[in-house]
């Protein structure tokens, strides 16, 4: 505002001054080339009614536009900083942790409208993460709950008498411990995944491999309980991959069907092309199933279809969280379907092809 006010001041002064001085000799040669007489007096008078009358129209008119634009100035300005309190008060209110703040439109054209939605997305991603953060941090508690729980028992059992220390207690200890230290490495591993600070390494793979070294690694577990593995491999393009960071993904996918598919049921394992250049590997049983309304939170952090039917299955609940992460470095994509519960789950990974099929 101040600034504005002086350019327009500068701007008044200059154009009175220069009214006065170039206005005066214009008129008077005018008069000349008229060819009017006149005595010295009479020109010297004419001249000052016209020097006079000049000034004062264009002092007014400098004025009156010097109020009008003052005006207009302050009016916008004050808007711009009515809008910019506004942005500058809801960064505070976000950076002191209340992400509810938002920006309202301020109406003052697309600039002021992206930087109001720029803040509001910010907060609205810090309020997610929050939330994220605070879920994680009690889902975590509940996870850590029962193997601590089962230790502290079987502790106090020994300490009391009631139990000995042999090797069934041991091997009940030793299966809570590795319980925590499972969680914690899955906990540390799916941090790392979502915040893109996984290593990867890839290279020109082929799907095929990759079936066959994950199949080959997963087919003792699926023999000890008595669910039977099959794998059928077709002709794909190779695909940009970390074969260690997919045998992870594939393995978490095969673990995931081994515990929902009962004794004498059937995973398949497959790879296939879909469209131009693309490549999906499937894992799909005829086990458990997923109720429909579950389909769209199995990949969150900690997220069980059944809690009740899983705690005792060895599972952290954040396999297939991390296995989205690592399909989404490889800018792939992983769905799940199933008909319902009872009728199996089909995961679908799709990876990006590079060549014709090998």
């Amino acid at each position: 505002m101040a600034a504005q006010s002086l350019v327009l001041l500068a701007g008044a002064l200059t154009t009175w001054l220069v009214a006065s001085a170039v206005a005066p000799a214009i008129f008077r040669e005018h008069l000349r080339q008229a060819k009017v007489a006149h005595t010295a007096a009479e020109a010297g008078h004419v001249e000052e009614a016209f020097a006079s009358a000049l000034i004062i129209a264009v002092a007014v008119a400098l004025l009156v536009s010097v109020v009008i634009a003052l005006t207009v100035t302050w009016y916008f300005t004050h808007r711009v900083q009515r809008s910019v309190l506004a942005v500058a008060v809801a960064a505070s209110a976000i950076a002191e942790g209340r992400h509810g703040a938002r920006v309202p439109s301020p109406a003052l054209g697309a600039e002021f409208d992206q930087l109001a939605d720029t803040v509001n997305r910010l907060a609205q991603r810090l309020e997610g993460m929050e939330t994220n953060r605070r879920r994680m941090l009690a889902d975590l508690a509940h996870e850590m709950r029962t193997p601590l729980a089962t230790i502290d028992a079987h502790l106090e059992a020994i300490e009391d008498g009631v139990r000995e220390l042999d090797d069934p207690t041991l091997a009940v200890l030793r299966g809570s411990t590795h319980r925590l230290g499972r969680l914690a490495q899955d906990v540390t591993a799916v941090s790392r995944a979502e915040e893109g600070q996984l290593e990867m390494s890839l290279r020109p793979t082929n799907p095929a491999a990759l079936v066959g070294v994950a199949a080959l690694a997963a087919q003792d577990a699926f023999d000890t309980k008595g669910v039977r593995l099959t794998t059928a491999v077709l002709d794909t393009p190779l695909v940009a991959a970390d074969p260690e960071r997919m045998a992870q993904v594939l393995g978490n996918l095969l673990d995931n069907a081994l515990r929902h598919t009962p004794a004498g049921g059937t995973v398949s394992l497959t790879t296939s092309n879909s469209g131009l250049r693309w490549v999906e590997i499937t894992v799909a049983d005829n086990g458990e199933g997923i109720n429909p309304e579950a389909l769209t939170h199995v990949f969150d952090r900690f997220y069980r279809a059944d809690p009740a039917r899983t705690y005792d299955r060895g599972g952290s609940g954040i396999g297939l969280t991390i296995t989205r992460a690592i399909v989404a470095a490889h800018d792939g994509t992983i769905t799940a379907r199933s008909a319902g519960k009872e009728m199996g789950a089909t995961f679908v990974v799709g990876l990006p092809g590079l060549s014709t099929p090998s």
